[in-house]
């Protein structure tokens, strides 16, 4: 069934990474931001191929034809689908690269190729080849004696057709992890050259007794070997050992994609496309490096006043203004529930609410869910204090968190050691949930803190991510979070709760009865939601109804949106906006009703299948008036923004909003960091002055 309401997950997901794209194509992006940005599209790019292409590619070999449900496609229509609109996309990110490197050339960043180097820098790139380089190249010809050599996933390779008398060869150079993407050129102020550009230019001495007729340097993507729906792994009992295996075999997967640096002679690209199994549809050429993490390296080889005008303006996480510095956290969110809005917001006070509980005498236990981590973590450090100063610390870690995984199996290892009990999720279920539960006892019973977000417990991204974490003494939401934990610990999924909606079984279908609440009013109803991505075609139903039944439906959707908007008597009364900014919008907040009775809930679940039906995810109601007009004015901020915010068309495509004469220009991140500033100074003034006041009756009465 296809319905003109809905569109296809894939080719959605496409136009959010163009719309990362076109963030670089932006002259209001400082330079070194737009350079930042083409990495992240080409890293978003490879892990699609990876995944979503990967997956498609086997669906297609099934002899069932597997539809998408959305747009009646099946795995061949959306693979051509998508190979064109990439090759689009491609086209567009080698004219906006061209663009950013003709600039920052004329700031003296400049990424030369060798045959525009001076004969000083060739001296020396010479020496650095035979010292540093060469040694380490195992170059590979490939005849009846060589067979053709298994190419590592998403590494940089050199190819070659040779001669030798008669006899034409292809020969390969695998370039090894070890060796630096860029090498850095003497003088001021950054220049530098691709390791690629330096091993061709070096290849007559590598084969000094072949002919060379044609070289290129090539990069293969492969199939990640992950389910898209729901990333499931069939294991036994000894998980760990089981993924660990996986990434290494993960290494040796069916190629879905091959970038070449140079166009090539029909004969060389056949030679390549039988050679490693992929069609002429599936080969990209471009003249961008492969991977582009150097760019945010760059920084760090420019003097600080250059790198400084060419990237954002610094900005620090702030102090929350409700919270008192000097204070215990304990204490204060005993007083009253917190709401930390990373990363405006500093994610200190939690760490120090962390840090307190692993040293608190009336502490009993700390238990949290974790899925992904920063490489150092100081949440690590302080479960291990409290592990090892009695408390009971269980940490339920995802291993299957995707391409974390080493990580989180290295973190796993580390808590053990430290006496902390690990649980490895659920079987067939990903543990997605963001919940910390500190349980402590005193005379008057067993009281809890519950703090549960929307995002990781990553010290890197709340620095870079928009996230909410609401820290709560509410004994029913502690309640439930110990449930919730007793529960995943005997791998129960069917648990009963009173305020927490939890999946697989009850946040999806409670869901829908908040928007059958809004149905029932009509006109009056409204429902807010702010959401990484929308696929769960019941949701989509259900919304599509609440539009028909004339209730105001805003969504604020960063990524992939299944549901299309403005389509007449379906989806008319839906708006969706999408932004895409200095941060990655990444919170997920449902919003249902108006005025006081509003009722607004904070989750890990985004709206799609997987999250609703195949994760342990959870989402909580916020009731502290504060922290839900906190939530409001970021949420209007969004819906305000005609900055960065594109407005999606009942046709998929998205827009910028328009902006009237009289309408000034709002950035929902820039005004967000404004008003934390602000409000942090405020509190600081505040605290100033309720000190000097201290001193001054301390003063009089003395």
């Amino acid at each position: 069934m296809i319905r003109e309401y809905t569109q296809n997950r894939e080719l959605s997901w496409l136009k959010f990474n163009e719309r990362v794209l076109k963030e670089a194509e932006s002259e209001t992006v400082p330079l070194l931001e737009r350079l930042k940005f083409i990495s992240i599209f080409t890293s978003n790019l490879d892990e699609f191929f990876m995944i979503r292409v990967g997956s498609l590619s086997e669906l297609q070999h099934l002899k069932e034809s597997t539809v998408d449900n959305k747009s009646g496609m099946n795995a061949q229509q959306q693979l051509s689908a998508i190979y064109q609109n990439v090759r689009i996309l491609y086209e567009e990110r080698e004219a906006i690269y061209h663009e950013v490197e003709q600039q920052l050339r004329v700031h003296g960043i400049c990424n030369f190729s060798y045959r525009e180097l001076e004969e000083s820098d060739r001296k020396y790139l010479n020496k650095y080849f035979f010292e540093y380089i060469e040694p380490v190249l195992s170059p590979q010809i490939v005849d009846e004696h060589h067979p053709f050599p298994h190419l590592i996933n998403k590494t940089v390779h050199i190819g070659t057709m040779l001669s030798y008398k008669s006899k034409k060869v292809f020969a390969v150079i695998p370039i090894p992890a070890i060796l630096p993407s860029i090498i850095y050129l003497k003088g001021e102020p950054c220049r530098y050259i691709r390791v690629e550009e330096l091993i061709l230019a070096h290849l007559s001495e590598i084969f000094s007794s072949y002919r060379i007729h044609e070289s290129l340097s090539f990069c293969i993507t492969r199939n990640a070997d992950i389910n898209p729906d729901d990333e499931e792994f069939d294991f036994g009992a000894d998980f760990r050992k089981k993924m660990k295996k996986v990434l290494k075999q993960r290494r040796r997967l069916a190629a879905v994609r091959l970038e070449i640096s140079d166009s090539i002679s029909k004969e060389f690209m056949s030679y390549l496309t039988e050679k490693i199994g992929i069609s002429d549809e599936q080969v990209y050429i471009t003249k961008l490096p492969f991977t582009m993490k150097y760019a945010f390296d760059l920084t760090h080889h420019l003097p600080q006043d250059k790198a400084s005008a060419l990237s954002y303006s610094r900005f620090e996480p702030q102090e929350n203004p409700q919270l008192k510095q000097g204070m215990k956290m304990i204490t204060q969110v005993q007083q009253k529930d917190v709401l930390l809005s990373y990363p405006y917001e500093s994610m200190d006070p939690f760490l120090r609410l962390l840090k307190e509980a692993s040293q608190d005498p009336s502490v009993v236990s700390v238990k949290i869910t974790i899925y992904r981590l920063a490489s150092q973590a100081k949440l690590v450090e302080y479960l291990c204090q409290a592990a090892e100063n009695g408390k009971d610390v269980t940490v339920i870690i995802e291993l299957r968190a995707r391409f974390d995984e080493q990580n989180n199996i290295d973190w796993s290892e580390h808590l053990e050691d430290a006496g902390c009990t690990v649980i490895y999720g659920v079987e067939d279920y990903k543990v997605h949930s963001k919940v910390c539960l500190i349980t402590m006892r005193d005379k008057g019973g067993i009281h809890y803190i519950t703090q549960i977000g929307t995002g990781n417990y990553n010290e890197k991204t709340a620095k870079q991510y928009t996230d909410l974490s609401l820290i709560t003494t509410d004994p029913q939401i502690g309640s439930d979070a110990a449930e919730l934990f007793k529960n995943v610990a005997i791998s129960n999924l069917h648990g009963a709760y009173h305020r927490l909606l939890v999946s697989p079984n009850s946040l999806k279908s409670a869901v829908i009865e908040l928007i059958n609440g809004e149905i029932a009013k009509g006109a009056e109803g409204r429902i807010i939601l702010k959401l990484n991505s929308v696929t769960d075609l019941d949701i989509i139903e259900k919304l599509k109804e609440a539009s028909c039944a004339g209730v105001e439906i805003k969504m604020i959707v960063r990524g992939i949106c299944c549901i299309l908007p403005g389509i007449e008597e379906k989806t008319e009364n839906i708006q969706i906006k999408s932004i895409v900014g200095r941060f990655l919008e990444h919170s997920r907040i449902y919003c249902f009703g108006r005025g006081e009775e509003e009722l607004i809930y904070l989750s890990s679940a985004d709206f799609m299948t997987r999250n609703t039906q195949r994760r342990v995810e959870v989402a909580c109601p916020v009731s502290d008036p504060e922290c839900k007009q906190k939530i409001r004015e970021i949420l209007d901020a969004c819906l305000a923004d005609n900055v960065k915010g594109r407005v999606l068309q009942p046709d998929g495509q998205y827009v910028e909003p328009g902006l009237k004469a009289s309408e000034k220009k709002t950035d929902c991140q820039q005004l967000l960091m404004t008003k934390a500033i602000e409000a942090a100074r405020s509190a600081e003034t505040e605290t100033g002055k309720m000190s000097l006041l201290q001193r001054l009756f301390k003063f009089s009465v003395s």
